[in-house]
């Protein structure tokens, strides 16, 4: 096999809709409760826990997050199914 190490790779974009601008801060509010440091503001950089991603919210209704780097033993399927959480219970469902 060739190529870059699992560990060192990232994880393909997870995009939400719907993300109004209370929904966007309780997302934010989630993920520093998790342990990730959130940049201010609609861009920026998400760090902690060996967790490094880029966020893009529109400021209307969509947000897109791209996992950078993980730790080895944290499967993209996992993260994605933990910030979809976080995401049901920000929009209240």
């Amino acid at each position: 096999m060739t190529g870059r190490r699992l560990e060192e790779e990232g994880c393909r974009g997870i995009r939400f809709k719907n993300v109004t601008p209370d929904v966007f801060k309780c997302m934010k509010k989630k993920l520093e409760g998790y342990g990730l440091e959130v940049s201010p503001g609609n861009s920026g950089v998400m760090e902690g826990n060996e967790i490094v991603a880029h966020f893009t919210w529109d400021g209307e209704e969509h947000l897109v997050i791209e996992v950078k780097e993980k730790p080895w033993h944290l499967y993209c399927g996992a993260l994605s199914g933990q910030m979809r959480a976080f995401m049901r219970e920000c929009q209240g469902r």
